[in-house]
């Protein structure tokens, strides 16, 4: 295979339908690289003291793949050297230990893979609408991430 058949590409899907660690890494894999870094973020039994039941995901759907497209673009500026990138995020009700977003890069060398990685989740987090309802045992919280910068202009 030559290289230029390999041609990156971007993953980014919004589901409902639990997640799958292998599909989305399988999605990056490339010959021509030697790291796969994935981010796997899981729904937790606790928060602050509190027992989760588990979280509820709603989201701007075409705004938030809009968004995470920007992600994936600020991806390849940074490190040209990466080939292929997966975003999948669950909505709806995600249960205890299972994933709510997987995020997987792929490029030549792990460093760049890493540092990507971080970069999306910490991005998606930041400028995504997408937003996470807890469910606890007597009661519910919307939860809107630190990152956020809409949240946080009003404060």
């Amino acid at each position: 295979m030559d290289e230029s058949e390999d041609v990156p590409k971007d993953f980014i899907k919004l589901k409902s339908e639990k997640l799958s660690v292998d599909e989305v890494s399988e999605l990056v894999i490339s010959p021509y690289c030697g790291a796969v870094s994935l981010f796997i973020g899981t729904t937790r039994n606790n928060f602050e003291g509190k027992k989760v039941i588990h979280l509820e995901y709603e989201a701007y759907t075409s705004m938030a793949e809009t968004e995470i497209k920007k992600i994936c673009r600020d991806v390849r500026q940074k490190w040209p050297s990466v080939k292929h990138i997966a975003v999948h995020h669950r909505l709806g009700v995600v249960p205890i230990t299972e994933a709510s977003v997987i995020i997987a890069v792929s490029s030549p060398h792990r460093a760049e893979s890493l540092e990507a990685v971080k970069y999306c989740i910490n991005t998606l987090k930041a400028s995504v609408p997408i937003w996470k309802k807890e469910i606890y045992e007597d009661e519910y919280s919307w939860k809107e991430n630190k990152e956020c910068f809409w949240a946080n202009s009003e404060k």
